[in-house]
């Protein structure tokens, strides 16, 4: 995939000189809430940014009219040619629909171009806006996993687990919305 443009954003590949502006979101205590990491320093920050340049499952989240990285999606290959969204936005652009657009985008085409027969997400029950954009992807929820990970321990070592909702949405569903 080269890139994909939409109305207002550029879907690309990350680039190694993407660290500073990916640095801005995943700096961010708010912004990383819900993900299974903390905070990034500058230098995990340029490491990640070359990690992601290697790795095709990261997209770059760009405006179009200044070419800024503004956040990142997600699409991993699972078996049964089920892929994983994932995204985080930085907090400056959250709650303009960039998230949506991008997204959406993105979900097209991995079901007209990449073989996706199903694509799912997964997000905490706790975060509100990321339920209601899946939501608004038309993604449908499957179920409300309860304790089934965790990315951190207790101070006794203990995990402390995590409920999870899954949504999902099939290639035949997503080609019957578009019509």
């Amino acid at each position: 995939m080269g890139q994909i443009e939409t109305e207002r954003l550029i879907v690309r590949r990350f680039e190694q000189q993407d660290w500073q502006q990916l640095y801005e979101y995943l700096s961010d205590r708010e912004v990383i809430e819900f993900e299974p990491y903390d905070v990034f320093t500058e230098e995990q920050a340029k490491d990640e940014a070359i990690r992601r340049s290697s790795d095709p499952s990261f997209y770059a989240v760009c405006l179009k009219d200044s070419s800024r990285l503004i956040g990142n999606l997600y699409l991993g290959k699972g078996d049964f040619d089920t892929w994983e969204l994932g995204y985080v936005f930085n907090g400056m652009y959250q709650g303009q629909g960039y998230a949506a657009e991008s997204a959406k985008a993105l979900m097209d085409y991995a079901f007209t171009h990449m073989g996706a027969r199903r694509i799912v997400a997964m997000c905490s029950p706790k975060n509100v806006r990321s339920r209601k954009l899946l939501e608004r992807l038309d993604m449908r929820l499957e179920g409300l996993l309860l304790q089934n990970v965790y990315f951190k321990t207790g101070s006794d070592g203990e995990p402390i687990w995590l409920d999870t909702c899954e949504y999902a949405m099939l290639k035949t569903e997503w080609c019957e919305r578009q019509q």
